[in-house]
């Protein structure tokens, strides 16, 4: 699934690298979401399986927002670009 949300992210735009060629935005997000799984002790199947509660906790207002707000909103955006993947399948 890792590797089919790669896809997905090169195919809506999302930078590979950045011009000096270090990882970019696909990478960081693929990141956050494996950061997500091990801080919830899930796979990212089950992660998918119920995608609108975690963006909810991990959202303003929720009870890991604090989390989702990381590096400039980073966590939550991954989130809900993998939300995004999933609808799309």
């Amino acid at each position: 699934m890792k590797e089919q949300f790669k896809d997905y992210l090169l195919s809506k735009g999302y930078s590979e690298y950045t011009p000096s060629g270090n990882p970019s935005t696909v990478y960081d997000y693929i990141y956050r979401i494996e950061k997500i799984c091990l801080e919830e002790g899930s796979s990212w199947e089950m992660l998918a399986s119920d995608i609108d509660r975690f963006v909810k906790d991990y959202d303003v207002g929720g009870k890991n927002e604090n989390i989702g707000q990381t590096s400039h909103r980073a966590v939550i955006n991954a989130l809900k670009a993998f939300k995004a993947f999933l609808e799309n399948r």
